[in-house]
């Protein structure tokens, strides 16, 4: 009988011992670096907190609430995730989750067998509209990923801080979103032959809604697709508006000027960087999840190769061509003068007369105009241009 009581009062013990570790990890301080870096930005850890996530890049970003809008703090490296680029469809396929979602406190996990988590919300109103299924995908500790956002134990115990701080200041749930890749016009550019690139462009409505404004996206779904609210305010409601006009022309742009198109693929998944250097060091993460996937981690191939662009001709030549009617037609049709070679959408909207003059170079031809190589500026179509 004694040693029955000493046995059941080691468990006790024990059980407490796990608790009261439970607690402390669940309960450690956002380290005093982040929160000087959250006070340099006029922020501060009761602020309400968005998490932006990027899956080809491997980091997780965090985002909280100033004086005029939402501001960047800092970027944790991810450890481990798996699956490809694109969004989760099917319970085990190992997809980790694109979209937006939200976590409530009630989401908050401080006794999980990851170390901390919390679960981000999939499957979300999109997902189910989908047909998708699957659950308990988390940002969670140790080293291994079936589909969740794996950080180490050290890393994820700041996030969980971060988070709980936020939700302990008031804000009832904070927004999380998850991203292929970071959403330029240039990484839309290069996947714009990916089976997934309409889903890719609809998140990056609500990627530049939130840079824009710099306000937390306000999430629904219309027709199977996420749709995002007007802001409330006319000028950053216009921020947003230009911003997309800009981004939406720029990805036009590059894909007529021939830029590769690719597909990134993986074994399963990747890591960042910084922790692929330290475990190489000899640094411990604790058990990762089928390392040997990592060499095959974000190889491209490629769709659609580059289209070369003619070299522009220097202007000192054309004008000689001009006057000597010596003009090659494949540069008739290619002519880019100097000052116009970056012809993006920025510059088209800052100086829209660039296009007027690199455009009247045909007419010239047509009409034999500029063959005076004394005059300086020549008569017909560039005259009515600005002067140079």
């Amino acid at each position: 009988m004694p040693l029955r009581r000493s046995l059941a009062a080691g468990l006790v013990l024990l059980a407490l011992g796990s608790a009261a570790a439970a607690q402390d990890k669940a309960q450690a301080p956002i380290p005093a670096g982040t929160l000087a870096l959250m006070a340099a930005k006029g922020t501060t850890a009761a602020a309400p907190v968005v998490f932006r996530a990027y899956k080809r890049d491997s980091e997780l970003e965090v985002w909280k609430r100033g004086p005029k809008g939402y501001v960047f703090i800092k970027a944790f490296p991810i450890c481990r995730w798996s699956g490809q680029l694109g969004p989760k469809r099917r319970n085990g396929d190992r997809q980790v989750p694109e979209g937006f979602y939200t976590v409530a406190r009630r989401q908050m996990n401080p006794n999980s067998h990851y170390h901390l988590s919390f679960d981000v919300g999939y499957p979300n109103e999109y997902d189910r509209s989908h047909g998708s299924s699957g659950s308990a995908i988390m940002v969670h500790g140790i080293c291994s990923s079936m589909g969740c956002f794996a950080m180490t134990n050290g890393t994820v115990e700041e996030i969980y801080a971060i988070a709980r701080e936020a939700l302990a200041g008031g804000q009832a749930a904070f927004q999380f979103q998850s991203y292929p890749f970071r959403m330029t016009a240039e990484n839309l550019a290069r996947h714009r032959a990916d089976p997934n690139f309409a889903f890719w462009q609809n998140l990056k409505e609500g990627s530049d809604r939130f840079e824009a404004t710099g306000e937390e996206p306000q999430v629904s779904v219309a027709a199977g697709r996420y749709a995002f609210a007007p802001s409330k305010d006319p000028k950053r409601e216009a921020a947003y508006v230009t911003r997309h006009a800009i981004e939406e022309a720029r990805i036009a742009t590059l894909a007529s000027e021939g830029i590769q198109a690719v597909r990134t693929t993986y074994s399963d998944g990747g890591q960042n960087a910084f922790w692929a250097s330290y475990v190489s060091r000899g640094g411990t993460v604790g058990d990762i999840s089928r390392p040997e996937a990592l060499a095959f981690a974000a190889q491209e191939v490629v769709v659609v190769p580059a289209r070369r662009r003619p070299s522009p001709v220097p202007e000192e030549v054309w004008a000689v061509w001009l006057a000597s009617k010596a003009v090659p037609a494949p540069v008739q049709a290619a002519f880019v003068p100097a000052y116009a070679r970056r012809r993006d959408s920025l510059a088209l909207l800052s100086d829209p007369l660039q296009t007027r003059y690199a455009d009247s170079l045909p007419q010239l031809l047509r009409d034999g105009i500029g063959r005076d190589p004394g005059a300086r500026t020549p008569p017909g179509p560039l005259a009515s241009a600005a002067p140079f």
